[in-house]
């Protein structure tokens, strides 16, 4: 980690044992390394944040994160999403005025990316969210609704999140849509105001949302608004075993 800034940003990484796709997901290696021990130390690169700690609810994972020096906290089983589990140990920094939510299953994410995140909530202060967005270039992800797309204002606000390609371009072929309109897919990132994400975990399930099935959807749903930030960094996340194959495989080589 890097010297202490005392911004009162606080990077939470929560991370489950129980996959329905992965199990044991955490603690599975990516060259040489667990997956959550890749994330934390990249996480830890990040000049902006204060702290940088992990939150579990499996002994296994908190042991691990343990054994190479991570914060780490318990969290309750029955918490059923990452931003309950981010809330459940927010609220053990009460000094944090910011919390960032950097997925366990996230083992390349990049500082700059974090940084800009952080940057950009901070920058506004007047939003209560923030997450990321990058460009397709694609029609692959374009069309596949495992990759979710984000529209946003001309004030990079988020309007919806959908895993189906949004806007619609009339009178154009699909094929064609990327040649018309920019679409930009959504990077899970999220930055909250620290009180904001302790409201959250509070709130019910919403219709879209349901349809969905994009948590983030309930904050619009409820008033939230969202920045969002541009990044040029690709992701790389990990959902299940033949993912971790693939890129373990084109990743050969790399540390």
């Amino acid at each position: 980690m890097n010297e202490k800034t005392n911004t009162g940003i606080v990077v939470i990484i929560p991370a489950r044992y129980a996959s329905t796709r992965f199990p044991g997901k955490p603690l599975a290696i990516v060259q040489g390394k667990t997956m959550i021990q890749r994330v934390y130390e990249q996480a830890c690169q990040a000049t902006l944040p204060d702290t940088v700690a992990i939150a579990t609810d499996d002994e296994r994972i908190f042991e691990h994160a343990l054994s190479f020096g991570a914060p780490v906290f318990m969290t309750a089983p029955e918490l059923p999403s990452g931003t309950d589990r981010c809330a459940a140990v927010a609220a053990r920094f009460p000094d944090a005025t910011h919390i960032i939510n950097v997925q366990g299953d996230e083992p390349f994410v990049q500082p700059e990316q974090i940084d800009l995140l952080a940057s950009v909530l901070m920058s506004h202060p007047e939003r209560e969210i923030a997450t990321l967005a990058k460009r397709i270039d694609d029609p692959e992800l374009l069309f596949n609704p495992n990759i979710v797309k984000v529209v946003f204002s001309v004030k990079n606000e988020a309007l919806y999140f959908s895993r189906h390609p949004v806007p619609f371009v009339r009178g154009a072929e699909p094929g064609k849509w990327l040649e018309k309109q920019a679409f930009f897919k959504h990077i899970g990132l999220y930055a909250f105001k620290r009180e904001v994400l302790l409201a959250l975990s509070n709130l019910a399930p919403a219709s879209l949302e349901q349809a969905e099935s994009l948590e983030q959807l309930r904050w619009l749903e409820n008033g939230y608004r969202i920045a969002v930030g541009i990044t040029d960094i690709e992701t790389a996340g990990i959902d299940t075993p033949e993912d971790l194959e693939r890129i373990n495989h084109r990743r050969q080589g790399t540390k």
